[in-house]
Parts: C-alpha cells; sequence; structure tokens
C-alpha cells in the first residue's frame, strides 16, 4: 500500500507542480501588462521592479492557481489510470477507490493550508507591497507616469492630460486643478513642459511653458459669470506630492489589501460607525461597508476550501470520462474551474448588498461542488 500512497502522490505533485506554474506564468503576465503596459510601452522600467513586481503579485495568483493545478492534476492522472485499466486491476486485488484516493485527500488538505495562510495573509501584504513598488518607480522615474495620450488622475487635486511624450520633454499639456469637493476651479494649457523631482521635499514639480489659463472663483467655482480667461504666462511650475500620493494611497487601501486582523478590526469600526449613524443614508452607507467586509472575511476562508471541493469532484470525472489524452484532462478542469469561479464572482458583485447576504452566498459554491463530490464519489465507490 505504500508503493500505491508514492506512486499516485509522486504523479499528482509532479503534475500538478507543472499545471500551477503554467497557470502562474499565464495569470502574473497578464496583471504584468495590465498594471505596468503605459510604463513598458512610453518608459523603460527597470528589470529589479518588474521582477520584484511579480513577486508581488505571485501570492495573489497561488490562490487561483493552486487548486485550479490541483483539479487538472486529478483529471489528468485518474483519468490516465481509468484509460489504462490500472484502477480495474487495484480494485480487483480488493483495493477499494476511496483507499486508493487517500493521498489525493491528504494533499488536498495541505493545499487547503496553503491557501488559507496565503489568503489570510500574504497576498493582503503582498497587493500593500505592490503599491508601495508603483509609488516608488513613480518617486524614482516620475517621467513613467506621464505617457503619450493619457490622462493622469494619481495626484490629489489634479488631473493631468499629455498628449506627446518626447523622451523628457512634454507637448501639448492640460492640467486640471481641482478643490477639496472636486469642483473644477483652474483649467492650464501649455504647449511644452517637462518633470523634475525635488527629492528632498519629495515633490515632483511640473514645469509649462507657453502657458494659458483660465482661473474660478474660488467660492462659487460652478459659476460661468466669475471665470477669468485668456490669462497667460511664459512659464509657470506646479509642485506635486509625492507624500500627498502615498497618503491618497494609504487611505484608499481596499479590502483585498487587508489582513484579517485588519479586517476584524475593520469591521469592529464599521459596527461601531454604523451605531453613531443618525441620517438614513448614512446608516444605509454603513450598512454596505460592513456587508462588504464581512463578505470579504468570509471570502478568505470560502475560496481556500476551492483545493477540497475540486479533489472530491475531480476524481469522479477522471474516473467516469476514463480518457488518459492531456488536452481533454485541461478541458475538464477549465469548465469545473470556471463554473466554480464564476459563482465566486458572482456572489463578490453583490458584496455592497445586504439584502442578499453575501457573507453566507460566497459558501454557496463549496456547498454545491463538496456536496456534488461527495455523492459522485459515494456512488462511484459502490458500483
Amino acid at each position: 500500500m505504500k508503493l500505491l500512497d508514492r506512486y499516485v502522490t509522486r504523479h499528482v505533485l509532479v503534475t500538478a507542480s507543472f499545471a500551477v506554474a503554467v497557470l502562474s506564468v499565464v495569470l502574473v503576465l497578464g496583471n504584468v501588462f495590465k498594471q505596468l503596459l503605459d510604463l513598458l510601452v512610453n518608459q523603460s522600467v527597470p528589470l529589479e521592479f518588474i521582477l520584484s513586481f511579480i513577486g508581488y503579485i505571485l501570492p495573489f495568483s497561488l490562490t487561483f492557481t493552486l487548486p485550479w493545478g490541483f483539479l487538472t492534476a486529478v483529471l489528468l492522472v485518474f483519468g490516465k489510470m481509468s484509460a489504462e485499466n490500472e484502477l480495474i486491476a487495484l480494485r480487483s486485488s480488493g483495493v477499494s477507490i476511496p483507499r486508493i484516493c487517500l493521498p489525493v485527500g491528504g494533499i488536498a488538505l495541505v493545499f487547503v493550508g496553503i491557501c488559507l495562510w496565503i489568503n489570510v495573509q500574504v497576498a493582503p501584504q503582498a497587493q500593500v507591497k505592490m503599491k508601495e513598488a508603483l509609488y516608488n518607480i513613480a518617486t524614482n522615474n516620475p517621467l513613467s507616469m506621464f505617457g503619450s495620450d493619457k490622462i493622469i488622475d494619481e495626484f490629489p487635486g489634479k488631473k493631468i492630460y499629455v498628449q506627446h511624450n518626447e523622451g523628457a520633454q512634454l507637448r501639448n499639456i492640460l492640467v486640471y486643478e481641482l478643490d477639496r469637493d472636486s469642483n473644477l476651479v483652474k483649467v492650464v494649457f501649455a504647449k511644452e513642459g517637462k518633470i523634475a523631482t525635488d527629492a528632498p521635499t519629495q515633490r515632483l514639480l511640473l514645469h509649462l511653458y507657453d502657458v494659458q489659463y483660465e482661473q474660478r472663483d474660488e467660492k462659487n467655482p460652478e459659476s460661468f459669470v466669475k471665470i477669468n480667461q485668456g490669462i497667460s504666462a511664459e512659464s509657470t511650475t506646479f509642485p506635486i506630492s509625492l507624500q500627498e500620493l502615498y497618503e491618497k494611497n494609504k487611505k484608499r487601501r481596499g479590502l483585498s489589501t487587508l489582513t484579517i486582523t485588519e479586517l476584524q478590526e475593520r469591521m469592529r469600526q464599521n459596527e461601531k460607525a454604523r451605531a453613531e449613524a443618525t441620517t438614513p443614508k448614512e446608516i444605509k452607507k454603513r450598512k454596505e461597508e460592513q456587508s462588504s467586509a464581512r463578505t470579504e472575511f468570509s471570502k478568505r476562508f470560502s475560496f481556500a476550501l476551492a483545493s477540497l471541493a475540486f479533489g472530491l469532484i475531480g476524481v469522479p470525472l477522471a474516473i467516469t470520462a476514463h480518457r488518459k489524452e492531456t488536452s481533454v484532462g485541461f478541458l475538464m478542469s477549465l469548465i469545473v474551474a470556471f463554473v466554480y469561479f464564476f459563482f465566486i464572482i458572482l456572489a463578490d458583485t453583490f458584496r455592497g448588498n445586504p439584502k442578499w447576504h453575501p457573507e453566507f452566498l460566497i459558501w454557496t459554491p463549496n456547498f454545491l461542488f463538496i456536496g456534488l463530490g461527495a455523492w459522485l464519489f459515494t456512488r462511484l465507490s459502490r458500483q
């Protein structure tokens, strides 16, 4: 029996490692191009930054690729064993299906533990580091943020449009200055400009030349009557605080960037704020925030069980399909994973709607797949 356990464990682990590696490369590269496309096209991004960025994305991708790769391995290994009649030979020797699958259950539980650790602690911290890396590249290479034909809205109180970027020279620049209520107070147009870094004061300096702008009334910025137009200047400089940019990103930390301890603290704060709310609008807002936080909390634990659900449903599907082709196994894993993740995404879209109880809805794919897998597995064992 030890020989059988080693045989199944080795084949499942080797196949799962290969599948996880392939899927991780696809997801990581997709995220890299999504996040850094403008930087890669417009500027030369340092290799060490790209490597560190990949390192920060990898833990997040593993929450998907570990269970998906495990599902693929189960389908391929047991599909091959079924097609080559190895399972029939083992069952003829008195070895039951549950005993054959015992190593698979052990691997599934290990993967559940790894995914739980990543979801609870590693992935949130990696996302924070990833945002800090983007801030660092803005500090070290500010020109990389100013791509051609692009609106830059990362800086608090400003929206900047650059029509063309020629190395260090910017052409046809529009700067929109906003007040604290996001009202437009000034529009500046410049034919040329350049960016410099003022490291001691942690600021970017946007130098503009051949400038024309309009100034709106500070007390009544929406009044078109009080707009001062046609103001011009040979040059002007806009200081942009990098510290404000850092604080803005720090305050905007989403729920996915919070560790489980921070998430629990956020839920306590939401509960306290909801109890202190007085107006119906504010009460509704606090309820939605609390619903989102609870859903994220449940998602961390629910998502970790994907490997167990995939293992239970993968074995009977592979044996029933009776196919050893790799393409068939990958296709089946794609279909099963798509259905599972679709339910997760669907439940996640209702996270801000407490009427749907999304914190319980997020568990639906696990109940569905584990229940269906257990029924199929029991039925297969009795044959």
